[in-house]
């Protein structure tokens, strides 16, 4: 008899979505097994029959999956959504096509932050990098607009009450400024909804700007641009595999002789994002007319 699993972990594995999303898609009664609602709480060995919303899911088994990694450089303007009912550009729009699953964001960044998101194929690790259990570090660049003082920040070290409960930064370093213009490079390790802009907004001082620069231990790369991605290589992958006490891998779709972004790469890159926003523009001026 094969030995079976939760079916939000079977379906997070199979690219449909992170396991959070999955229990939300069950519990609102769009999945089915062989024909039956599927409740929260049922099991499945891989030989039934399992749709989302009418349509069948391909189920990969555990051993069958290679995990891959996107490293995307968000720009500002863009919603954490597959589609936005407004027509605004998502993040999944300029992403690689995939023969089977889906890409799956590794939490969110408002439409106002820009910065280093994470994609994955699987499921189980997007859940596990998001979950405030896991306490991964994030790394922010935060532009603030206002009066700062010491006791101000050692609040915002020590802690302070928001309305869905106690916050407060790891770490906070200074990197200059301008009148009443300060960077701060800031670190967390949940990722709450706005929860950087409420922590600072707590102090009565405004977010002007906020770029996520580090995941882990991993940093944004500075080659990349606005809009662009990168996937990452077996040894990157590997890397937050073991820090959520995941399996490592030991295939990857990268090449192992394909070298760091170029310039040419990077040009071709900004050439289509640039045409892309373009599109986006002017498709937002059509909608208005």
């Amino acid at each position: 008899m094969k030995d079976s699993e939760k079916l939000q972990k079977v379906l997070a594995r199979s690219g449909q979505g992170s396991r959070r999303e999955m229990e939300t898609y069950i519990s609102e009664g769009r999945v089915s097994i062989d024909g039956k609602v599927a409740y929260l709480g049922d099991r499945v060995d891989g030989t039934e029959q399992i749709r989302i919303d009418g349509h069948q899911v391909k189920l990969t088994a555990q051993d069958e999956t290679i995990c891959r990694v996107l490293m995307y450089n968000k720009p500002e303007g863009e919603m954490c959504t597959r589609k936005d009912p407004e027509g605004r550009p998502t993040v999944f729009d300029r992403l690689p096509p995939l023969e089977t699953g889906r890409w799956v964001a590794v939490g969110r960044l408002d439409i106002n932050t820009s910065g280093m998101l994470l994609f994955t194929t699987d499921g189980e690790l997007a859940n596990r990098l998001m979950h405030p259990s896991q306490k991964v570090e994030r790394e922010y660049a935060v532009r603030v607009f206002g009066e700062i003082n010491e006791a101000m920040l050692q609040t915002l070290r020590t802690g302070v009450k928001l309305e869905d409960g106690p916050a407060r930064f790891q770490k906070i370093s200074y990197r200059g400024g301008e009148g009443r213009n300060h960077w701060f490079h800031v670190v967390l390790s949940e990722g709450r909804n706005r929860e950087v802009r409420r922590l600072w907004e707590s102090q009565d001082v405004q977010v002007s700007r906020l770029i996520r620069v580090r995941y882990g231990d991993m940093e944004m790369q500075r080659q990349l641009p606005l809009g662009g991605w990168k996937e990452l290589g077996l040894k990157e992958v590997n890397y937050y595999r073991k820090l959520v006490q995941l399996k490592p891998e030991t295939q990857s779709k990268v090449k192992v002789d394909e070298k760091a972004m170029d310039n040419a790469k990077s040009r071709r890159i900004r050439r289509s994002v640039k045409k892309h926003q373009q599109r986006q523009k002017l498709s937002t001026r059509r909608r208005h007319k």
